[in-house]
């Protein structure tokens, strides 16, 4: 067992600023003798012990300093302080007396600390140029700063701005933490011309800390991809933490290396009537000045005007055969000046020239045969096909032969020219072929039923070439419509005695012959006197369907009585003197039950059925 007075203390207490410190202390007396005083007191900046506490057995004696009201005592006597500041930070003493064992005492170093806030990265906003090489030289005697990110170059570097990656700021820590730098999540390590990275620390009045931290290094084409963040790295309790920033990327600026230029849609052959799209493209950045131009000839026409300013797209509106060339887009970077070209060459398909041939020329005439001939040009292979007035389609080949020519043939024809090799590439070319004949009558309103003094319309229709004359025998108003080769003529006429008797007669006449016939006009006796009878046989039905109605009244009103057999009168009272009798033979009650059923189906007496509508008829004795 040990003989002398023993104290025994944490080495270190760590808590944050803001929170509550307890230091313990733990004392051993031999004998298990009682402590005469302890007192607790903490080192200031003179390594002078100022006394806070002095503890005995008749009580407690707080002293007057800084820390009154923010210390406390357990009953054990740790001390707790609370509302942690900076300031806090140094050596806290107990001290026991133990009378004739003597006085000893023992110390903690009491760590303050403020986890930082999560680092703050801000990227060059203005770009950073692949033409520039040099990293900056870095002065000693830097490391004043306002605990802001900078908005001007720091003037402890010879460099400018366009070599600055991105600053980064960590904000209140105590004690003040080391800023490390990432580039696609490597560290970054300081090594001439490759990479600097320049800090400064600030204390603030608040005691705590920021640090800022600025990475310059040079870039190529490749960090046009890269992403950087920083990362804040600070010991707790004897452990290593760290707090990464946000990552960002940097706008990188390098020349043009490639150029491309492009037809829109790339996909499909190009025929008159497309809208074709010139797209330039190039590979640097910022994108260079872009120019348009065609060769004509030996000249190169300049069509920059047609284009939007740096956009590198021209736009080629219905575009025609005289649309084809060479064109040429012409990059300047604005840079270096330097300039790159490169050009494609547009095919515009085409069909020009269609025409249709017709043999014999001369007027044809019903019997005839001819050929139409079709022809085009064009830069790609055709296809050739014929349809008729209606659009049907009644042949291939550049070729049509009709024999055996009609009137009727007599239409319009056209040749549809096709590129197959170019979807959506045609033309058509129509030809009107007249065929002369005499005339035909093809259709006439006969027979026509009438009534005399009626007012009518004869029709007359007939086909023939060249247009001939219609003449009526007859007066009256004609209307003709004429449709290609067909013309139909309307006569609008009185019916009299002498029409009826006589009929009319329609000629058809041109140079090369003449047609005629008859129209027989019928008058409409036979079909008024079936109207008549029709007429007749309705109200009859009327009549008959009223009279039913009537009876089936009187007999709900209860006025003609019941019965089942026999012959019976039901005869209204004596007052009145109209009668109606109702005779009902027996030997026709079987048969009519017969035929007479019931809602179910069952068979009922005539008598039951016309009785049972509202019970008015007494049961039979």
């Amino acid at each position: 067992a040990a003989r002398k007075l023993e104290i025994s203390m944490p080495a270190v207490v760590e808590v944050e600023i803001g929170g509550t410190a307890r230091i313990e202390c733990n004392f051993y007396i031999p004998e298990n003798a009682s402590y005469t005083y302890i007192d607790w007191f903490y080192v200031d900046r003179s390594n002078r012990q100022v006394r806070l506490y002095h503890i005995t057995a008749s009580g407690v004696l707080e002293d007057n300093t800084d820390y009154k009201g923010r210390l406390s005592l357990g009953e054990d006597k740790a001390l707790s302080l609370s509302s942690v500041t900076v300031q806090d930070a140094r050596t806290f003493v107990c001290q026991v007396g133990a009378g004739s064992y003597g006085v000893g005492e023992n110390s903690t170093e009491l760590s303050v600390y403020k986890v930082p806030n999560t680092p703050e990265i801000e990227p060059n906003s203005g770009g950073i140029s692949v033409r520039s090489n040099e990293v900056p030289e870095v002065r000693r005697g830097c490391a004043q700063g306002t605990g802001r990110l900078p908005a001007s170059p720091n003037p402890c570097s010879r460099l400018s701005l366009p070599l600055q990656i991105a600053r980064c700021l960590s904000r209140n820590s105590f004690p003040p933490p080391n800023i490390t730098w990432h580039k696609n999540r490597e560290q970054l390590h300081p090594r001439e011309n490759q990479a600097t990275m320049q800090s400064t620390l600030t204390r603030e009045s608040n005691g705590l800390y920021t640090v800022s931290s600025t990475l310059y290094a040079p870039v190529t084409r490749q960090d046009r991809h890269s992403r950087y963040h920083c990362t804040v790295h600070y010991w707790l309790r004897g452990q290593q933490h760290a707090l990464d920033s946000r990552e960002v990327k940097v706008n990188v600026f390098y020349p043009t290396e490639h150029l491309k230029l492009q037809v829109v849609p790339s996909s499909a052959l190009v025929k008159e009537g497309d809208n074709v799209t010139l797209l330039c493209e190039a590979d640097g950045n910022p994108p260079p000045v872009f120019s348009f131009f065609k060769k004509n000839l030996n000249e190169w026409q300049d069509l920059s005007s047609l284009t939007e300013p740096d956009s590198g797209v021209l736009n080629l509106h219905d575009v025609n055969k005289s649309s084809s060339g060479t064109y040429k887009c012409q990059s300047l970077d604005l840079d270096d000046m330097t300039q790159k070209e490169e050009d494609v060459n547009l095919v515009v398909n085409y069909i020009e020239g269609v025409r249709v041939k017709m043999e014999p020329s001369s007027a044809l005439r019903e019997g005839d045969s001819v050929t139409l001939s079709c022809d085009a040009h064009s830069p790609v292979a055709l296809n050739y096909q014929w349809r008729d007035g209606k659009g049907r389609k009644v042949a291939e080949g550049n070729q049509l032969f009709l024999k055996n020519l009609t009137i009727e043939t007599s239409n319009t024809f056209s040749c549809k020219v096709m590129a197959p090799s170019v979807p959506g590439l045609e033309q058509s070319k129509q030809v009107s072929m007249a065929v002369k004949g005499k005339p035909r009558i093809v259709a006439i309103s006969s027979p026509l039923y009438v009534r005399q003094d009626e007012v009518v319309n004869l029709t007359c229709k007939a086909i023939a070439f060249p247009r001939p004359v219609v003449q009526w025998s007859i007066n009256g108003t004609a209307h003709e419509h004429m449709d290609n080769q067909h013309i139909t003529s309307n006569l609008t006429v009185r019916v009299s005695h002498d029409l009826l008797q006589a009929g009319a007669m329609c000629r058809v006449s041109n140079e090369l012959g003449a047609s005629e016939k008859h129209i027989q006009l019928l008058g409409e006796w036979v079909t008024e006197s079936q109207g008549v009878i029709i007429v007749a046989i309705i109200v009859a039905i009327l009549v008959v369907a009223v009279l039913g109605a009537v009876i089936y009244f009187l007999h709900k009103k209860g006025k003609i009585p019941c019965g089942r057999a026999g012959k019976q009168d039901i005869t209204k009272p004596e007052a009145r003197k109209d009668k109606i009798v109702v005779e009902v033979k027996s030997d026709k009650l079987s048969e009519e039950a017969g035929l007479l059923q019931g809602a179910n189906g069952e068979k009922r007496a005539a008598a039951d059925q016309v009785g049972q509508s509202d019970g008015h008829c007494p049961p039979r004795a």
